[in-house]
């Protein structure tokens, strides 16, 4: 697979090896190999015959741009690789070569070429996000009690954890890794039906052969073709669309929390990492951004791939086509938003000074409700809600504490100065003392994740 440099420059050299037209090519090889073979076993083709084709069945001996340039005027990959094999078992045994592709059809070959280099595909997803939650989970660890702001419609809304926000982003990686298993193991499968799905040239044999196939290359017998029924393959390819969904929202908490503005997290710095050409002093969130880029395009893949799900008949004319061109994109997309994300993680800079002194910059607003809960035991909630929101407006108009200015109206108000524990109300403007139930919650959660 050729990409853009811009491609190249949003994804990994790993991801871009396994959609390569050579190992693209390499695994419809590897399907005739074990098609040759099976049918050998069954009595179908000469053994001899399956020995000459499995040979041969090497992309290196062949010029795979020739072939993928024969493709375009052909209407599919599979027909000139198979002229190619063909005429390269011809030169060794001319017999043998009538009895390569026996009984399968295009879609055959590409289909279980596709589902092969998936699969290398999914083992570097899973690896990626093996790294990834263990760097989460390791920082929630370390900051269960790390008060930070709570941000809601881009505002300050409380205070939490920041080990209860780490825990947050990880949570969804691991059900998308546990769903991405699932999900493979129904869509990993063989692709082996001939013309129409029916395997009508194998007669009363094709079963079988199917069988030995799949346990050759090592993939799960499907119920019946999938030519054009594509439900499995199709959903596959949407979780690995919601695992982009979930690392973009990492993503933009990521940059906004290292906005100059706010500086309360950064990215790892250093040898030209998120620099500028023109200020020196830019330290751009380089990770952040490839990660976001892949959230931005995703969803375009996404709806790609459902759009092409109404294949026509037996075999699709335009659509299957079109899956085949989108489905390379949501891996190289998720496995660069995953290793930037990895990286960015393992050197994550956690400015806790930052984030005491952000909370402190808000004059004990964000403790608003809790006061508010705490008055309400004694004057009920409707009237401690109008009583918060007056004093908080008397705080913002003289530039106050908004701790200062709430004693000061309880000793002032004869239904709460003998009933409101001063100290205890105190208390509830402590950050740290703020943090506790989302730390508690976290730690719950972190072992759970742990243990999944």
């Amino acid at each position: 697979m050729s990409v853009s440099i811009f491609d190249s420059f949003l994804t990994t050299p790993e991801m871009i090896a396994v959609f390569d037209d050579v190992a693209v090519a390499q695994a419809m090889f590897s399907f005739e190999a074990a098609l040759a073979r099976a049918q050998a076993a069954e009595g179908i083709i000469p053994e001899t015959a399956a020995v000459t084709i499995a040979s041969v069945c090497n992309a290196q001996l062949y010029d795979i741009p020739a072939i993928i340039h024969a493709s375009r005027r052909a209407g599919s990959l599979a027909i000139p690789l198979v002229k190619e094999l063909t005429k390269t078992v011809a030169l060794f045994n001319p017999e043998s070569a009538t009895f390569v592709h026996w009984g399968s059809t295009s879609q055959d070959v590409i289909d279980t070429g596709m589902v092969l280099i998936t699969r290398e595909a999914l083992a570097l997803l899973d690896d990626g996000l093996q790294s990834l939650t263990e760097s989460l989970l390791k920082l929630a660890e370390q900051h269960l009690s790390t008060p930070i702001l709570a941000r809601t419609l881009m505002q300050p809304a409380q205070v939490t954890s920041f080990g209860f926000k780490l825990v947050g982003w990880a949570a969804p990686l691991i059900r998308a890794r546990e769903q991405l298993r699932r999900t493979a193991l129904r869509a990993l499968q063989l692709q082996l039906g001939g013309a129409v799905g029916t395997l009508a040239v194998m007669g009363t044999k094709g079963p079988a052969v199917v069988r030995r196939v799949a346990d050759d290359l090592k993939l799960a017998v499907a119920d019946a073709a999938w030519h054009t029924q594509r439900d499995e393959w199709i959903r596959l390819g949407l979780e690995v669309a919601v695992l982009v969904g979930s690392l973009g929202k990492i993503a933009i908490d990521l940059s906004l929390l290292a906005q100059g503005e706010i500086a309360e997290l950064a990215e790892p710095s250093g040898n030209g990492r998120g620099g500028s050409s023109a200020m020196p002093h830019k330290r751009n969130p380089v990770s952040s951004m490839i990660a976001l880029a892949a959230a931005t395009r995703t969803p375009q893949h996404a709806a790609a791939l459902l759009a092409s799900m109404g294949q026509q008949h037996e075999r699709g004319l335009g659509n299957w086509q079109a899956e085949l061109a989108e489905w390379p994109g949501l891996f190289l997309s998720a496995h660069g938003a995953l290793n930037a994300l990895s990286e960015a993680m393992a050197g994550l800079q956690v400015d806790t000074v930052r984030m005491r002194r952000n909370i402190d910059s808000l004059q004990g607003l964000v403790f608003a409700e809790a006061v508010s809960i705490y008055l309400a035991s004694v004057i009920g909630r409707p009237q401690a809600h109008t009583l918060m929101e007056q004093l908080t407006q008397l705080a913002v108009a003289n530039g106050s504490d908004l701790a200062a200015v709430v004693i000061d109206a309880v000793k002032k108000d004869p239904r709460l100065s003998d009933k409101i524990d001063l100290d205890g109300l105190q208390t509830l403007f402590n950050p740290v003392a703020a943090t506790a139930p989302a730390a508690a919650l976290a730690g719950e959660q972190l072992q759970t994740l742990r243990l999944r």
